[in-house]
């Protein structure tokens, strides 16, 4: 009898440890489980105010459907974290990028007996990769998933009658131009074209939406249209979406339930996260997997199974390669275009040559009239293509030269700070004309790109203006001369020269952060706190990126404020709604991406030379695998939480005395060890 009760009470144990571990929390993720990391992931991260710009879709790694909640009020993804009313749901979702938004196509709201006015308040939510879904107080309950370019929903009623209201001009900040449909029994298919971000291009993008067993599909005004459902409590909703036409579109409709397309969702996404494993600490493990997650939407695969693609022309094209779209590289050529080609060389080989194959198809540093997705904007694609090409990716650099050569020759030096960016483009297409044998050619750009330091000298020398911290300064983009004074990446020696020398340069750089000039808001100065391990102090590097990681900083500029208007003090990132600084947007994982490379101690030195400076994880230790059987494994020494200096480095068994590793070092894997101390070393990596 003692025996059976035992047994009984570990039975009960066992199934209140099943219950609480599958548990979902109310207005937030899953509770962590011990495996699989979607778990971990929480989707609702940077979903409130201007605090990331970031939504809690439905969405699948590099597809361009997501579906997701619209709300009133809303940020630029059309949501808002604490926001109770409800407009709908939509498919397509920009996700962090700014000029109030882009995406939001195709708008579909469960209604009520039949009115469009149905209120829609939010009783309960919850999210994960691949799932979201809400209750409302009306007793409707709204669920979606999704695949690749493929989604589900799934509604159900309080009573047998449901229909769905479909407003396909629905779109984010009104950036809708029009659309064609075709209605059948069950069916609606079509192309819709938008604004995209900024309204400095057009998208179109061909759909099919399925609603099996509904009765009728009528029009209700200009490109509204009402569905009456099948009679019962509950509704689904297919949906496909193409860049090349509605044949395509109606071909990504599965039939499958519910459960395996999300299941199915999940099993996708965990692959790619657990490509790389870290130990630490549960809130650092947490903060890092929802990052990276936040780093894995976008750019889109656009072409279809069969090669079929739409270019930015409007052509319709073939290639053997994958083909991707949806761009944001003024901002994340920095940091998660870097990222991916570090840990996801599958797809980062076609994304590199998606971009390449931009030049062909009429390529504009914005968006064209003919984008088959939503977009922003693709300056810096010369310094993405040799970065890639410098890692090992194959790049048809031949093919595109006169393309680049036509680009080079009508960037702008018109601004203190396009003068510097446009000498980093002219810097990247010197080396790959290096490396496409046209010697001459490569002299002039190189030439051109040393340039940059009569521009220096005139905008950025002088420390005494009284404009250096004004936001905007002298036709500046989103930035102020002290932070753009750092963006010569490609030639941090000559800079140093410029300041006076390496001890000037110090001198200038600890003044810089010691008057919290340094803005994490924006992208412009994003190298900076790197640039101490191109001096004789790399130490002061390995201390500020565990502050920027996770300790309490000061900052004082966010969007276009000058200094000294209501400077922040607290954390840059948290893993919550409001996660961000204020106005500091992802911009298509650009943000997340550098928290990401960051906590494993890894930072780009220069993009366009495959080489990374190395300073502490956040973790104890972190595994890269590719999946081709080579591991990279980094573990750190006299591991605590709180040490963030380097006393010692080995590499597969041998001293290290520099502070940077090659990429091909890291994909060749292997092992690292890194020692940690409470004080630096401040002899280790000086050479």
């Amino acid at each position: 009898m003692t025996r059976i009760v035992f047994w009984q009470l570990v039975a009960t144990v066992f199934l209140m440890f099943v219950s609480c571990s599958t548990e979902t929390a109310k207005d937030g993720m899953e509770l962590p489980g011990a495996v699989e990391k979607v778990n971990v992931v929480n989707v609702f991260l940077g979903t409130s105010g201007d605090h990331g710009q970031m939504s809690p879709s439905a969405s699948y790694p590099f597809s361009m459907l997501s579906i997701g909640p619209v709300t009133t009020p809303h940020i630029h993804t059309g949501y808002e974290y604490y926001a109770k009313k409800y407009n709908g749901f939509v498919h397509t979702h920009l996700e962090g990028v700014g000029c109030t938004g882009s995406g939001g196509n195709i708008l579909i709201k469960p209604i009520l007996n039949g009115n469009i006015q149905t209120e829609l308040i939010k009783q309960s939510q919850q999210g994960r990769p691949g799932y979201y879904e809400v209750s409302f107080k009306n007793g409707i309950k709204s669920e979606m998933t999704v695949a690749h370019n493929f989604g589900l929903h799934k509604y159900h009623f309080p009573q047998n009658k449901n229909e769905l209201f479909i407003d396909l001009s629905y779109a984010l900040s009104g950036r809708f131009v029009n659309e064609e449909h075709t209605l059948s029994d069950n069916s609606i298919s079509g192309w819709i074209d938008t604004k995209t971000t900024c309204s400095r291009g057009i998208y179109r993008i061909y759909y099919c939406l399925e609603v099996p067993g509904c009765q009728s599909i009528t029009e209700v005004g200009e490109h509204k249209l009402l569905i009456e459902g099948n009679k019962t409590a509950d509704l689904q909703v297919y949906i496909g979406f193409s860049s090349v036409n509605t044949d395509y579109a109606k071909e990504r409709v599965k039939k499958n339930s519910f459960q395996q397309v999300r299941s199915s969702a999940e099993t996708q996404w965990n692959k790619l996260l657990n490509q790389i494993q870290v130990t630490g600490e549960d809130d650092r493990v947490n903060l890092f997997y929802s990052l990276l997650y936040r780093g894995l939407q976008a750019p889109y695969l656009i072409s279809e199974e069969d090669g079929t693609y739409t270019a930015i022309d409007g052509s319709v094209q073939h290639s053997s390669d994958a083909i991707y779209n949806g761009w944001a590289i003024w901002d994340n050529y920095r940091e998660q275009l870097p990222m991916l080609s570090l840990f996801y060389p599958d797809q980062y080989g076609d994304i590199a040559k998606s971009i390449a194959n931009l030049y062909p198809y009429g390529k504009d540093n914005w968006a064209t009239k003919h984008e088959p997705s939503p977009t922003v904007r693709t300056e810096h694609a010369m310094v993405v293509l040799l970065d890639a090409w410098e890692k090992g990716y194959d790049i048809p650099l031949d093919e595109i030269k006169v393309f680049l050569l036509d680009e080079a020759e009508h960037l702008d030096y018109g601004a203190p700070d396009k003068a510097l960016e446009s000498s980093y483009d002219c810097w990247a297409l010197s080396r790959i004309l290096k490396i496409t044998g046209d010697d001459d050619l490569s002299e002039k750009y190189r030439q051109k790109a040393m340039e940059y330091k009569t521009y220096w000298l005139k905008d950025f020398a002088d420390l005494t203006k009284n404009d250096i911290d004004r936001m905007q300064a002298r036709g500046l983009y989103q930035g102020t001369i002290w932070q753009y004074r750092w963006f010569v990446p490609f030639d941090v020696a000559g800079l140093k020269q410029l300041a006076g020398g390496e001890d000037a340069f110090i001198q200038q750089l600890d003044r810089f952060f010691d008057e919290n000039n340094y803005n994490h808001a924006n992208q412009p100065d994003l190298q900076v706190p790197g640039l101490y391990n191109a001096t004789n102090e790399p130490w002061k590097s390995q201390k500020l990126f565990r502050e920027l990681l996770l300790d309490t900083v000061v900052q004082c500029y966010f969007n276009n404020n000058s200094k000294g208007i209501d400077p922040y003090v607290g954390r840059i990132y948290k893993n919550q709604p409001r996660a961000y600084l204020r106005t500091m947007d992802d911009d298509a994982g650009t943000m997340s991406s550098w928290f990401v490379l960051r906590s494993l101690g890894l930072s780009a030195v220069n993009v366009g030379e495959p080489v990374y400076y190395l300073t502490a994880p956040i973790f104890q230790s972190v595994k890269l695998d590719w999946g081709n059987g080579k591991i990279f494994d980094i573990k750190v020494k006299n591991y605590n939480k709180d040490n963030f200096y380097i006393k010692s480095v080995k590499l597969n068994g041998e001293t290290l005395t520099r502070n940077w590793l090659t990429h091909q070092e890291i994909i060749n894997g292997g092992e690292l060890v890194i020692e940690t101390s409470e004080v630096p070393n401040k002899s280790w990596g000086v050479e």
